[in-house]
């Protein structure tokens, strides 16, 4: 067991579950000394003594002794699980912590929670960050994304570490060879909403894949080498990024004896939490996340396996039998994606520019793409375009209106709808790629049905619409059955 009886740690850590060890080791590489605590004491030996042994790391066996290790101001950061670990911890460590000193958060905490941290924290006299971190085991060891948020003043004294510790990418922002997938996102839960989105994201990113290994296995019934192969020859092109690359090589790998181990995996998922607060966030802003709700879904509905076991016996479908060109088709699948996958970005980016709006932050939109570019989940050559789109115009209300965007949408067009239209005559369920086009075709139309919606809803609740020969704001009643009276309902909602 290091221990030491000055300060001398440039950060703490407290949490030594896998990530936390590897953030450590990341942070020790990079020239920092690094202090570690864990509740269940025999880890903070167990690393000490092991894969850290000889290192600059000083293992604590107390909150106390973790603080009395670090330098001014302190920064304590915690890799626990989001809830209620987090605001013990909080509370652990205020008590030793001085004016100006730092707890940061790198959990998968609600944006919410952490709005609510930052101002108690900060209340208290400390700073407070809620940092997004993604890019798994392997992100945390070698490189992750951070998107950290929370009080602006703690943010100088954090970065030289965040940033050394992060992945790098080509084409910094100041003319610099590289970049860090790291910069400061905005005041109090910025960090945790934009990881939240792009937790989001990824269910999307994921879901889309899955659809076009469905269809490829489904309705081509291509062999999984077939698949690897193909898997293999998209990321070379448009579609280059970490879940196509893992998706390539899972198609590939087989077990000791020989089976491929996709095919003995059992076909139900869960989530997490983050798809599902990204939806809520949706939905109170009015934002149309339709994809990223559908991908959610799906998961909800593989859950439901014994029920689905039952109904595959006695619920009919068409045949699954396709009679046209395969490889045109896999064409179609491979433009299907692309196009989904902008949809997918497309809802993403318009919810952070809402919440942005809501919640006063003023988010870099290119610059959290270039966070993306490398060590987190959805990393891919595609978010290059995407910081392109807001260098050239920050002001971008919606990258379906970009040049680029719009271009290579309307050129994938043909082989989207081509997909859609024949999942549904084979009957294999695509519920993110249809959902996606069903965006696009509802976001290009100058005209939706919803004049219809609201004569309905004037009808049968008299709650009042506005007309298009009137100014915006005007409400208006119609009195449809010609015994409803003059009352009107005293709200209005669009």
């Amino acid at each position: 067991m290091s221990r030491v009886d000055i300060a001398q740690a440039d950060i703490g850590l407290i949490g030594l579950a896998v990530m936390g060890q590897n953030l450590v080791l990341n942070m020790e590489d990079h020239g920092f000394t690094v202090a570690v605590y864990n509740r269940t004491l025999s880890k903070v030996d167990d690393f000490i003594n092991g894969s850290a042994k000889g290192r600059n790391i000083i293992g604590a066996h107390s909150i106390e002794e973790l603080v009395g290790a670090l330098k001014k101001p302190r920064r304590v950061m915690m890799l626990v699980k989001a809830g209620q670990p987090v605001d013990d911890f909080i509370d652990l460590l205020i008590p030793h912590l001085e004016a100006g000193d730092i707890i940061i958060d790198g959990g998968n905490s609600n944006y919410n929670d952490t709005i609510r941290r930052t101002a108690y924290v900060e209340s208290k006299g400390l700073l407070y960050i809620g940092t997004g971190v993604s890019g798994g085991e392997e992100g945390a060891r070698h490189g992750p994304s951070i998107m950290p948020g929370g009080s602006t003043d703690a943010w100088p004294h954090v970065k030289p570490i965040f940033q050394a510790v992060a992945a790098k990418v080509e084409g910094g922002t100041d003319g610099s060879p590289s970049a860090p997938c790291c910069d400061w996102v905005g005041e109090n839960g910025a960090g945790h909403y934009v990881k939240m989105t792009h937790n989001g994201i990824e269910y999307g990113d994921m879901q889309l894949i899955c659809e076009a290994y469905y269809l490829m296995k489904e309705a081509l019934g291509m062999s999984n080498e077939e698949m690897h192969g193909t898997f293999a020859e998209w990321n070379r092109g448009k579609l280059d990024s970490y879940l196509i690359e893992i998706t390539r090589d899972i198609l590939g790998f087989r077990d000791e004896g020989g089976k491929y181990v996709i095919d003995l995996i059992l076909d139900t998922a869960g989530q997490k939490g983050t798809g599902k607060w990204t939806g809520i966030s949706a939905l109170d802003m009015g934002i149309p996340l339709t994809l990223i709700v559908e991908a959610v879904f799906a998961r909800c509905l593989s859950a439901l396996k014994d029920e689905r076991v039952v109904a595959s016996k006695v619920l009919s479908g068409p045949s699954l039998t396709f009679d046209g060109d395969r490889q045109a088709f896999i064409q179609d699948i491979h433009d299907a994606l692309y196009a989904s996958k902008i949809m997918s970005y497309t809802q993403g980016y318009m919810l952070m520019q809402a919440a942005a709006a809501e919640y006063g932050w003023n988010l870099n939109l290119g610059g959290i793409a270039l966070m993306w570019r490398g060590g987190c989940i959805i990393r891919s050559a595609f978010l290059g375009k995407i910081k392109e789109a807001f260098d050239k115009k920050p002001d971008l209300n919606n990258l379906l209106l970009d040049d680029y965007f719009r271009a290579e949408v309307e050129a994938a067009q043909p082989g989207w709808r081509r997909v859609i239209a024949k999942a549904v005559e084979m009957g294999v369920p695509v519920p993110a790629i249809s959902s996606a086009l069903a965006f696009y075709d509802g976001y290009r139309r100058e005209r939706l049905p919803a004049n219809l919606l609201q004569a309905q809803r004037d009808y049968f609740g008299a709650h009042t619409y506005e007309r298009i020969d009137r100014p915006r704001k005007e409400f208006f009643h119609t009195d449809w059955t010609g015994s409803g009276g003059d009352v009107t309902s005293t709200t209005y909602n669009a």
